[in-house]
């Protein structure tokens, strides 16, 4: 037998290697082709079983004593989260970059254990770093975003879930919390109701505030969009086409929400406050609505309406002129001394024929064109230094901005002129003086005349600064003075005028009364003055007597009575009665209890005008409670807004504390709910602690 021809282990002649592979690649080339596949995707495969068994969905980004910052991967979302009990207090999902595992770390953040950056390429950069704490208890979170080109839109969105927000812009039909308002994206200005329903009301601040003690506050002087989606969140936004326009806010986390409000949102005024005219505060305003058309027959109106009212055993109080009576009388005074003199004396306006009742007038930064005044500003070559005009690209003259003003064409006053200001001021004290005024109110002063136009405004009339600029000048006018809106400016003597309201039941009308009322106070602007009694925007019904009375029983409890239609033009005789022991209980429980607080928010800056959650703000019931108020921490108001309604369910916050019903002398537990509790159309349930 012949033996096969003996080879060196591991030795392949090239040649049999070469066949045997051209022999296999036929049959086998499709094999090893799905073998390679099946390789690949059993890698791919494992790496993302890795990634999700070893990659923790939440990883701490930043964390203090009290809580800190993690990124859930899932939804691209920033958490903040209390300790020791690992509580989610505010989810922020984020938008404007990839929502997605972001890189490792910046190198120069990476040993700084009291910040934390991420870095996306080609979108944006976030920087999270804790800050100084306000008081003790109370941690604080800088988030700031940079975009890194000129296209990318920030966007941070804050769930509605769990959490009940409070704070940010008054909307039209004021809700209490915030969460179930409405509105699309749009600036984050102070407007007009009456000239755009769909946005944001004459108050507002860049400061929210959550239930479950933590808040948002944003910095000033940027850009910044807000958008409200019904009981999902709410969104800050940066406007795109600008280049490095951060987005930037402080997250501070509290115990609870009483103690977050105490330690951030009082401080919003900052240290320095100081109080309006306390006289106005037990004075009934009555709006004059009388005969008009020419000096004469105003005046004739005002005192034929002081003597009704003197009729009625309501002499005192203010007389309230609105902006056209008081242009009237204006253009009067602008006529020369010698032709005033000329004139028959015996027309001559004297304060003192309505006494023991003052005056108040209306004045506005508006003048049409059509006025003498703006025609002598453009003849004199005065217009850019007396109004806010636009800069042509290409040189050459300014030209005024012109805008709508109650259906007429006008330029607004520019408050960044100091010419401008003093000529404004100095008339409008020589028209307070002629007219013997003990109170101005200032109309108008909401809104960015350029963002309405889509004109980008100069940097020192951006966003609300048109407003706080305003409200600090009119401050040099004494206490006396009441203001249209407020922004930036709740430390300043001035009352604040509430918008018009509809008359009727809804959350434009009566509900929308109680949710306005903390909304004001919350952020600083205690000493307001509410819509007129019954309302002062026609509603769609016939007069409603019953609404009227439980207007009149609300807002006896708050800092001012104001009256469009008097009583015995509304109703029946008995409502005439109701209406002087309302003032009566007014200027004697009420204005006492205001004075006393006020002295609070001097020194503490906490809200006069309360919400139930104060005295319970760990229970989740006293969180959505919009038809109740407290007055400090002693009275709790708990007014009928509900058409035909004899009965409502009453919460009386404070588990531990006792509340006696100032009607029955009866007395309950707080903490509880008092079910189907009477109220008659003659009685407000109010309860003393």
């Amino acid at each position: 037998r012949t033996m096969p021809l003996t080879r060196r282990t591991g030795q392949i002649p090239e040649a049999t290697w070469t066949l045997g592979l051209r022999e296999m690649t036929e049959p086998w080339k499709g094999a090893l082709g799905c073998l390679g596949v099946a390789v690949f995707f059993a890698m791919t495969i494992g790496i993302i079983s890795w990634q999700a068994l070893e990659q923790p969905p939440e990883e701490w980004v930043l964390r203090g004593r009290s809580g800190g910052v993690l990124w859930e991967r899932r939804r691209g979302a920033l958490l903040l989260r209390a300790l020791p009990a690992g509580r989610t207090v505010a989810v922020v999902a984020v938008g404007g970059v990839p929502a997605a595992e972001p890189p490792p770390p910046r190198d120069r953040c990476w040993h700084d254990g009291g910040t934390f950056c991420y870095a996306w390429e080609e979108d944006a950069e976030l920087q999270l770093s804790l800050q100084s704490p306000p008081a003790p208890g109370t941690e604080c979170y800088g988030v700031r975003w940079t975009p890194l080109r000129p296209d990318v839109v920030l966007k941070d969105c804050f769930s509605m879930a769990n959490i009940s927000w409070y704070g940010g812009a008054s909307v039209r039909a004021q809700r209490w919390p915030l969460n179930s308002a409405e509105s699309l994206v749009q600036p984050f200005v102070s407007g007009d109701f009456s000239r755009n329903p769909t946005g944001y009301g004459p108050v507002l601040e860049r400061y929210f505030l959550g239930s479950t003690g933590v808040t948002v506050t944003v910095t000033p002087d940027v850009p910044l969009l807000l958008s409200l989606e019904s009981d999902r969140h709410f969104c800050l936004e940066t406007p795109s086409g600008r280049a490095a326009v951060p987005l930037s806010y402080l997250l501070c986390l509290s115990p609870d929400v009483t103690t977050a409000h105490q330690h951030v949102g009082s401080q919003l005024a900052g240290q320095v406050r100081a109080l309006p005219d306390p006289s106005l505060l037990g004075s009934p305003i009555w709006q004059y609505h009388g005969p008009a058309g020419s000096a004469a027959r105003i005046k004739r109106g005002l005192r034929s309406m002081a003597k009704r009212l003197k009729r009625h055993h309501l002499q005192e109080g203010v007389l309230a002129l609105g902006e056209d009576s008081t242009a009237i009388l204006a253009a009067m005074d602008d006529v020369p001394l010698e032709q005033r003199r000329r004139q028959d004396s015996s027309h001559a306006w004297d304060a003192s024929l309505i006494a023991p009742l003052q005056l108040s007038i209306t004045l506005s930064p508006y003048s049409s064109i059509s006025s003498l005044l703006f025609l002598r500003s453009l003849r004199d070559g005065q217009a850019q230094s007396y109004w806010l005009s636009l800069q042509p690209r290409s040189g050459g003259c300014s030209i005024p901005l012109l805008t709508t003003w109650k259906g007429q064409l006008c330029a607004r006053l520019n408050v960044t002129s100091e010419v401008a200001l003093s000529w404004y001021l100095a008339r409008a004290r020589r028209l307070q003086q002629a007219l013997g005024a003990t109170y101005m109110v200032f109309e108008g002063a909401e809104g960015n005349a350029f963002l309405e136009q889509a004109v980008p405004p100069a940097p020192e009339l951006a966003g609300d600064r048109y407003t706080a600029e305003l409200a600090t000048a009119l401050a040099t006018l004494g206490n006396g003075m009441v203001i249209s809106a407020g922004a930036r400016s709740s430390h300043l003597p001035l009352f604040v005028q509430m918008s018009p309201l509809r008359s009727d039941w809804s959350h434009a009308g009566l509900k929308g009364v109680i949710p306005s009322v903390l909304h004001y106070s919350l952020l600083g602007y205690n000493f307001f003055i509410p819509d007129a009694v019954g309302g002062s925007l026609a509603g769609d019904g016939p007069r409603d007597p019953e609404l009227y009375v439980r207007w009149l029983q609300m807002v006896t409890f708050l800092p001012v009575m104001a009256f469009s239609t008097p009583p015995w033009l509304c109703c029946d005789a008995w409502v005439l009665n109701l209406t002087r022991q309302c003032i009566q209980r007014h200027q004697d429980f009420v204005v006492p209890l205001l004075i006393k607080y006020s002295e609070e928010w001097l020194r503490l800056g906490y809200p006069i005008f309360r919400p139930a959650w104060w005295l319970s703000p760990t229970d989740p019931a006293a969180f959505t409670i919009e038809d109740e108020f407290l007055i400090g921490d002693e009275v709790l108001v708990a007014p009928i807004t509900e058409k035909g309604q004899m009965w409502r369910d009453i919460y009386l916050p404070g588990a531990g504390y006792m509340w006696m019903d100032t009607n029955t002398a009866h007395v309950f537990d707080g903490g509880t709910v008092l079910r189907n509790y009477s109220a008659s159309l003659a009685e407000v349930p109010v309860f003393v602690k």
